[in-house]
């Protein structure tokens, strides 16, 4: 079983000319605003405050770097595996109430981080469970595809899963076969995302 130990912030940076570069894999959180992301990234790391979600849209434009440190027991000679990586946080889409040059360059720099950061081996996309079907989460995923490298993945996970029932699960599962869902309200699928996470950011499955 793997296990979050400990989670520190690293930084934050507005693009990926200032970001600094880090030698182990990357992790890329991305997803609608409201979608709950801060609170997934702090339950998978078991942290109640690490990652923080702000009102004022300046602040919640950065891109945020948290170093994340992990174990799994190791069967065979037992003893405990530990290893690093960097979860980053990036700004939420959605957002509008900005001027549109504002915007044009938020977008820009993060087209830029997604398409030419060397160290991202895993985008998990944030999805609400309740609101599946949405364009704008669609043209994510084919964007994201679109320049998907050979030692990247894309991981989709339904957040929000407490608010439906099974039949509506069910819904979501069958549009997206491969997708988690998961509840932070009831801890629900939350073992089962982090080891696919860390398993595919490590280059495992």
């Amino acid at each position: 079983m793997i296990r979050a130990i400990n989670a520190k912030f690293i930084t934050s940076s507005p693009s990926i000319k200032e970001a600094p570069e880090f030698a182990v894999s990357e992790i890329v959180f991305l997803g609608r605003s409201n979608v709950g992301k801060s609170s997934l990234i702090n339950a998978l790391v078991n942290q109640k405050s690490l990652a923080k979600s702000s009102s004022t849209p300046g602040k919640t434009q950065l891109i945020n770097f948290f170093e994340v440190e992990f174990d799994e027991d190791d069967t065979q000679t037992n003893t405990k595996n530990k290893f690093k990586i960097v979860f980053v946080d990036l700004p939420g889409f959605g957002y509008a109430k900005v001027a549109k040059s504002k915007h044009d360059e938020w977008k820009r720099n993060l087209d830029e981080f997604l398409k030419f950061r060397s160290n991202i081996k895993l985008f998990v996309h944030l999805i609400d469970a309740r609101h599946f079907e949405l364009d704008i989460d669609i043209n994510v995923n084919n964007y994201l595809n679109g320049f998907l490298r050979a030692d990247q993945k894309i991981l989709n996970i339904y957040t929000k899963a407490d608010k439906l029932n099974q039949s509506l699960k069910s819904a979501v599962l069958n549009f997206d076969p491969q997708g988690i869902l998961v509840s932070t309200l009831n801890k629900s699928g939350l073992d089962k995302a982090r080891e696919l996470i860390v398993n595919q950011a490590l280059g495992r499955v």
